[in-house]
């Protein structure tokens, strides 16, 4: 995938680019991520997609824009999104980002806790995205249940169906929906806004410390959703939950949620990837219906 005609395209708004700052960015799977920098000196990070995938960039800008309102967690700016010739890209501020330390986690669990104070009274967005390369429907609806069954496990579900997941596994994911409000007995959320794709490969430290999270999947959802995706992967350590807990106790039942939450991301990956993500969704669904 060529940068130059995104580049050129660029040029009336942006100006020239300096040719020998132009490098490609490794870390993702889906799109083709460039940092360069103007002949003025101004930096920026470009992410690159074939014309068709415009829709996931605008979502995604619309989703940095999102979370920025909420004042609470930096987010990289987005500046622009288009096409040029057969390619789609979304240009964003060039953010320097260290790796992880417990000071900057501990920092991004507060910031995380007042983020989730942003809330409406609906669970879902006015768009739909993506998570990953999968699409994700978010129409609003006033019941959480109704819509983690319908929006999130099921929407999963029918696409593990439609790329032979196992039968049994099937099955286990109907009786799970069947059995949902079982684990909101007592338990009513809110709509805040969630980053929606929190994993330890989205956030990073700026030279000054600060915290900041960026690819996100963003709707109005449960605050445990995002919670739950920090500890499915690891990369947040002991200080991000406590100082998130200090900021906005979680309800007692989180834990029994955890892997309600994280199977939706397994099911994802399990769609994107097979393999053995199929044993471990089966495993999930095992010990949430015991």
């Amino acid at each position: 995938m060529s940068v130059d005609a995104v580049l050129e395209a660029l040029e009336p708004d942006i100006g020239p680019a300096d040719a020998q700052s132009v490098r490609a960015v490794g870390g993702g799977s889906i799109n083709a991520s460039y940092a360069f920098a103007t002949r003025d000196g101004s930096r920026y990070f470009l992410k690159l997609n074939t014309a068709d995938q415009l829709d996931m960039f605008t979502a995604e800008r619309d989703g940095l824009l999102e979370l920025a309102a909420a004042g609470a967690v930096r987010v990289p700016e987005p500046i622009a999104t288009g096409t040029a010739g057969t390619q789609s890209y979304l240009l964003m501020e060039a953010l320097d980002l260290g790796g992880h330390s417990g000071t900057a986690a501990a920092e991004l669990g507060r910031r995380l806790a007042r983020q989730h104070r942003a809330v409406r009274d609906e669970f879902g967005w006015h768009r739909d995205n993506t998570i990953g390369s999968t699409p994700q429907p978010n129409g609003r609806m006033k019941d959480w249940v109704e819509f983690l069954r319908d929006r999130r496990l099921g929407y999963q579900l029918q696409l593990a169906v439609r790329n032979g997941i196992a039968s049994r596994v099937a099955e286990r994911g109907a009786e799970l929906l069947e059995r949902l409000p079982d684990f909101f007995a007592d338990y009513q959320p809110a709509a805040s806004v969630l980053h929606g794709d929190l994993w330890g490969g989205n956030w990073g430290i700026t030279a000054d410390g600060e915290p900041v999270i960026f690819d996100p999947a963003v709707y109005f959802g449960d605050r445990e959703a995002d919670i739950a995706m920090t500890i499915l992967f690891g990369g947040f350590g002991t200080e991000f939950l406590e100082a998130y807990q200090s900021e906005w106790p979680l309800d007692p039942g989180f834990r029994r949620r955890v892997d309600l939450y994280n199977l939706y991301h397994v099911l994802n990956h399990y769609n994107l990837f097979g393999g053995g993500y199929q044993q471990q969704a089966a495993a999930m669904l095992d010990g949430l219906l015991a």
